[in-house]
C-alpha cells in the first residue's frame, strides 16, 4: 500500500480519495480493536480461568476492569479530542491500547490482568470516540454520512470476526494471542492516522473537568467492587464510597463552569427514558454474552471455537436489519420500536434456557437469531431518539453519555448477576453448579429487558419525536 497523500484541510476529505480511504481506514481500525475485544474476550474466559486458575471474580474484573475505566473516562476523552485535536488524542489512545495489550498477553497472573485491561480500558477511552470524531472532522458534510455508514458496516464486520479468529486462537493456539493480535493492528492504524487532518472544536471547554472523571470513577468503581465481591468485609464501605462519590459527582457537575455532563439535558423525559432503557437493554446483553460461553463450553462441553460461533447470527442480523429498524423508528416514532425491541429480545434470551443441554439448533440458534431480531429492531431508533431529545449543541454530549451509558450497564449487570444467581469462587466450571445458575440468569435478562419496554412504553412519546434537537426520533 503506497503512503497516503497529505490531508487537505479539515472538512474537505472527500470519499473515494486517496486520503478519504485512509481516514476511513484508520477509524474503522481504531473501533474494531475495541469491538474485537469485546466479543473474543468472552470467548476466552473459560481458557484464562483454567490457565490463571481464576475465580469467577477474577473473570468478571476481566470483563469489568476493561469496562469501568472506559465508562468512567469515555466523556474526558472525547473532551479532551476537542480541545487538543482528535487526531493526537486518538493516535495516543491506539498506542496506548498496543502497549496495555502485549501487557494482557504477557500476564502471568489473573491479577496482573485485570490491572492490564483498566490500562487497556483507559486507552480505549481515548481511542473510541476519537474514531467517529475524525471523521465527522475531515470529511465534507456531503461525504459525511457516506464515510460514517462505511464506517459502521466495516466496524459490524470486525465485530462479527471477533469470536470466530478468537475461538480458532483460543482452541488451536493461545489464548494470549487474542491480545497480541492488536500489536500489528494498532501500529497500522498509526500509521494511517498520519494522513487524517487534524480537527479540533472551537468551542471546546477552556478547562477539563479532571474532579468529575475522578468522581465518576469513583463512583463506578466502588459500586461495581462492591457488587462483584459482596460479602467481602471491604464490600459494604465500597458501596457507601461509590455511592457517596455518585452524589458528590451530580453536586460537581451542577456548579462548574464547564462540567464533563451537562446534568441539564436530563431533563427531557425522552432522554432520560431512553437512557434508562438502554442502561437495561445493555445490560441484559453484556450478561448474556459473558454467560453463554461459559454455558457452552462448560455445560455444553463445546470447545472456544463453537462456543464462539455460536453468537454469529448477532452481529450479521445487526447488519441486515439495524437499518430497516432505524427506518420503522421514524415512521412510527420511538415508542413502538423501543418496546417490541426488548420485548422480542426477552423471548429470544427465554428461548435459551435449554442451552448446553441441547443441540446448537435447537437450544442456541432460534435464541440468538430472535435477541438479534429485537436488538436489531430498537438500536437505531434508540440512538436517533437520544440524540433528538438534546439541544444541538449538546449533541455530542448526548451521544457520548448514551455510549458511556451502555458501557455502566454492561458494567454493572456483569458484576451483579453471576453472584446474585449463586456463583462464587470456582463454582462456574462445575457444570452441576452452573447450570441451575444459567436458568437464573436467563430469567434476571428477560425480566431487565421486560422492564426496558414498560419504561419505553411509558415514558416515550408515541409518535416521531423531535425535541431539543429537532430530528426525528
Amino acid at each position: 500500500m503506497s503512503t497516503p497523500a497529505p490531508a487537505p484541510g479539515a472538512g474537505g476529505v472527500r470519499v473515494g480519495t486517496a486520503t478519504g480511504r485512509a481516514v476511513v481506514a484508520a477509524a474503522t481500525l481504531g473501533s474494531a480493536m475495541s469491538l474485537f475485544d469485546g466479543t473474543v474476550v468472552n470467548v476466552a474466559l473459560r481458557v484464562i480461568g483454567d490457565d490463571l486458575d481464576a475465580s469467577i471474580a477474577d473473570l468478571q474484573w476481566i470483563t469489568n476492569a476493561y469496562l469501568l475505566a472506559l465508562a468512567s473516562l469515555i466523556l474526558l476523552g472525547g473532551s479532551l479530542g476537542d480541545r487538543l485535536g482528535r487526531r493526537r488524542v486518538f493516535v495516543v489512545g491506539t498506542l496506548g491500547f498496543g502497549v496495555a495489550s502485549a501487557l494482557c498477553g504477557l500476564a502471568p497472573t489473573a491479577e496482573v490482568l485485570i490491572a492490564a485491561r483498566v490500562v487497556q480500558g483507559v486507552a480505549a477511552a481515548l481511542m473510541v470516540p476519537g474514531s467517529l470524531a475524525m471523521i465527522q472532522g475531515a470529511f465534507d458534510p456531503a461525504d459525511r454520512a457516506r464515510a460514517i455508514g462505511t464506517w459502521t458496516g466495516l466496524g459490524a464486520i470486525a465485530a462479527a470476526a471477533g469470536p470466530l479468529v478468537g475461538g480458532v486462537l483460543v482452541e488451536y493456539a493461545d489464548w494470549r494471542l487474542i491480545f497480541w493480535i492488536n500489536l500489528p493492528v494498532a501500529a497500522l492504524t498509526v500509521w494511517l492516522a498520519r494522513a487524517v487532518p487534524e480537527t479540533r472544536n472551537p468551542a471546546a471547554a477552556r478547562h477539563l473537568d479532571l474532579p468529575g472523571a475522578v468522581l465518576a470513577t469513583a463512583a463506578l468503581g466502588g459500586v461495581t467492587y462492591a457488587l462483584v465481591q459482596w460479602g467481602d468485609p471491604a464490600a459494604l464501605p465500597a458501596l457507601l464510597a461509590g455511592l457517596v462519590a455518585g452524589a458528590a459527582f451530580v453536586v460537581v457537575e451542577a456548579r462548574v463552569a464547564e462540567p464533563m455532563l451537562a446534568l441539564g439535558i436530563f431533563a427531557d423525559r425522552t432522554f432520560s427514558a431512553a437512557n434508562t432503557a438502554t442502561l437495561l437493554v445493555y445490560g441484559a446483553l453484556s450478561v448474556l454474552l459473558f454467560m453463554l460461553p461459559l454455558q457452552l463450553q462448560v455445560v455444553g462441553g463445546r470447545g472456544p471455537l463453537l462456543a464462539g460461533l455460536a453468537t454469529l447470527p448477532l452481529p450479521f442480523v445487526m447488519l441486515l436489519l439495524a437499518g430497516r429498524g432505524g427506518a420503522l423508528g421514524a415512521r412510527t416514532g420511538p415508542r413502538l420500536p423501543l418496546t417490541l425491541g426488548p420485548l422480542v429480545m426477552a423471548g429470544g434470551v427465554l428461548l435459551l434456557l435449554g442451552a448446553g443441554r441441547a443441540t446448537y439448533v435447537v437450544g442456541v440458534l432460534p435464541g440468538v437469531v430472535v435477541f438479534a431480531l429485537g436488538l436489531a429492531l430498537l438500536v437505531a431508533t434508540l440512538t436517533a431518539t437520544v440524540l433528538a431529545a438534546a439541544p444541538d449543541e449538546h449533541a455530542g454530549i448526548a451521544s457520548g453519555v448514551n455510549n458511556a451509558v451502555s458501557r455502566a450497564g454492561g458494567l454493572l449487570a456483569v458484576a451483579a448477576v453471576p453472584g446474585l444467581v449463586g456463583l462464587r469462587g470456582d463454582a462456574y466450571a462445575d457444570p452441576a453448579l452452573l447450570d441451575p445458575a444459567w436458568t437464573l440468569v436467563v430469567l434476571v435478562c428477560a425480566g431487565l429487558l421486560l422492564v426496558a419496554a414498560v419504561i419505553s412504553w411509558l415514558a416515550l412519546p408515541p409518535t416521531t419525536y423531535a425535541g431539543g434537537g429537532g430530528r426525528a426520533g
